[in-house]
């Protein structure tokens, strides 16, 4: 079993809310166990119809109503309904309090820029993470099938797999074409089996665009696309000072590990594959963990001129983690080199880690090992 973190948060708040988060990440389940007074789902197509048609539908929906909760599902959908809910919630239904989701942060900025400050606080909500899960995740399973909550939860594997390769061939190329957000799909399709294959690397656009056999402006667009639609985050490189010279090219990785191999159509964790769905994983996790809680954050990787590297430099509560990620059960001195290089270079506290596969935290020449899903409970253990 497992319950959601943010929705405690959620709970407790009074204000408006807009939920953003991939599809099948749960936010219309969570939405509704806060137990709204009315639902309007976008994804049914009468129902986004009638709202699209009439802009007047919403509040002759709502009628005398003036208290309670309101659910607007996949509200991307219809981004101009945000200037009606601006004037509702501004006028004779601030009493009401709109509960929102979305899974589109393009479509959203598109229809309405400032996403009402002030009026609405905006959350997100990613895959299910190591606290939300009792007795934690199934390292193994989360691996292979990632943890989308109706996948993790599948007994059966065959199931699982088919689910992940229908979100991965269903959503990620038909939708992003129904929403219009390109035409040119064989392109995209092209584009988005290669951006899988390099998940986890530093993004090389003209690498891409060549092995896309698309123009070098598509591929970034592409790239765009795969952010604002909530596929992929973006890793930057971290800076302090000009002292050392950086390699800037940011890193990239999938929201979910099950729907990167649905992608590439394979979901064994074999020993050339397993270090990047482990980087792939505890990224996700560290972030989305983050936002269940509702914790500010910055996540970067280090990497100099010479080589040395750290998976995740993550900026915290006034605290600052270097991690390192090893898919391993074994931790030696040469695991440690990058997370050295980045205490020399950054020159102030920090706190250098190397998550890895094992059971025991231990010490290695006074850095921390620890099991991944112990480090993350010892980061976030007080939020």
């Amino acid at each position: 079993m497992y319950h959601r973190n943010i929705l405690r948060i959620l709970d407790k708040s009074k204000k408006s809310c807009l939920l953003l988060g991939p599809r099948q990440a749960g936010k219309s389940t969570l939405m509704e166990s806060l137990k709204p007074d009315l639902t309007f789902n976008l994804m049914h197509d009468p129902t986004f119809v009638r709202f699209s048609r009439n802009p007047g539908e919403l509040e002759e929906r709502l009628g005398p109503i003036r208290t309670g909760q309101v659910l607007i599902d996949e509200i991307q959908r219809l981004p101009s309904l945000l200037n009606t809910l601006q004037v509702l919630i501004d006028g004779p239904y601030r009493g009401v309090r709109f509960l929102l989701t979305g899974s589109s942060a393009r479509k959203l900025r598109r229809g309405s820029a400032n996403l009402l400050p002030g009026r609405i606080h905006t959350y997100n909500l990613g895959p299910l993470v190591s606290s939300e899960v009792e007795g934690g995740l199934d390292t193994k399973r989360a691996l292979a099938f990632g943890t989308l909550p109706g996948i993790y939860s599948e007994a059966d594997d065959h199931e699982a797999a088919k689910t992940l390769r229908s979100y991965a061939s269903t959503y990620l190329r038909e939708e992003i074409q129904a929403e219009a957000l390109t035409k040119n799909i064989e392109g995209f399709s092209r584009f988005l089996f290669l951006a899988a294959v390099t998940s986890g690397q530093f993004l090389d656009l003209n690498k891409l665009s060549s092995e896309a056999a698309v123009p070098r402006q598509t591929a970034t667009r592409f790239f765009e696309i795969l952010e604002d639609t909530l596929i992929v985050s973006r890793v930057a490189a971290f800076a302090k000072s000009e002292r050392r010279r950086l390699v800037q090219h940011p890193r990239y990785f999938f929201f979910d590990t099950g729907v990167l191999g649905g992608l590439l159509e394979s979901f064994t964790v074999s020993p050339d594959r397993i270090g990047l769905h482990f980087e792939n994983l505890l990224f996700n996790q560290i972030q989305n963990t983050a936002w269940s809680y509702d914790t500010p954050i910055r996540i970067s990787s280090y990497r100099t001129g010479a080589g040395a590297e750290v998976d995740f430099i993550v900026e915290m509560r006034d605290q600052v983690w270097a991690i390192e990620a090893k898919a391993s059960t074994n931790v030696g001195v040469d695991d440690l080199t990058g997370l050295k290089s980045f205490e020399t270079f950054y020159g102030k506290k920090c706190r250098p880690v190397v998550a890895y596969l094992g059971q025991s935290r231990r010490f290695l020449q006074q850095v921390e090992v620890w099991p991944w899903q112990e480090l993350l409970a010892e980061m976030f253990g007080k939020a």
